[in-house]
């Protein structure tokens, strides 16, 4: 596992330690690699965000709009917009201007031999707006959203 070094707070260096094999982006998003087939990865990452009150908004086939607009060939890539309604209802509530940070961005993409989930580190957004509220719901998203990337981890990836 590469070294990432960024500024914890005590909260987040608990998360951190506990779930040592994630890795951390510079302290703004999560990602995991796996072997699973990219199709059979999309759906099982819905189904897990599911599992966490999780539904999908948007997807965005990064692949199809570089070819349609560019007439690239890119790598398989997806851009999913997941929301959990109870949560966007409070961070709503109590911040409005929290919706340009909202969905939350979990992207798919294929890497060659391996597949990398990658999403933001909710409590990013507790960073950004000094709100009581949102500082509670970022730490319960992230949480969630730990939990879905420990799952990937797990899952066979003949499945």
């Amino acid at each position: 596992m590469r070294e990432n070094r960024c500024n914890l707070s005590h909260e987040h260096l608990i998360i951190f330690i506990e779930i040592t094999h994630l890795e951390q982006i510079g302290g703004y998003a999560l990602q995991t690699t796996t072997k699973i087939g990219f199709d059979n990865l999309l759906v099982k990452v819905a189904e897990l965000l599911k599992e966490e009150g999780f539904g999908i908004l948007t997807e965005i086939d990064v692949k199809e709009t570089m070819k349609k607009k560019l007439d690239i060939d890119y790598k398989p890539f997806r851009i999913l917009g997941a929301c959990n309604p109870v949560f966007a209802h409070r961070s709503l509530g109590a911040v409005p201007q929290i919706s340009v940070l909202l969905p939350c961005n979990v992207v798919v993409w294929d890497d060659g031999d391996h597949r990398v989930v990658a999403m933001m580190e909710p409590t990013v957004m507790s960073r950004i707006i000094d709100n009581t509220e949102i500082k509670s719901v970022a730490t319960e998203v992230s949480a969630k959203l730990h939990r879905v990337i420990e799952k990937i981890e797990k899952l066979n990836p003949d499945a």
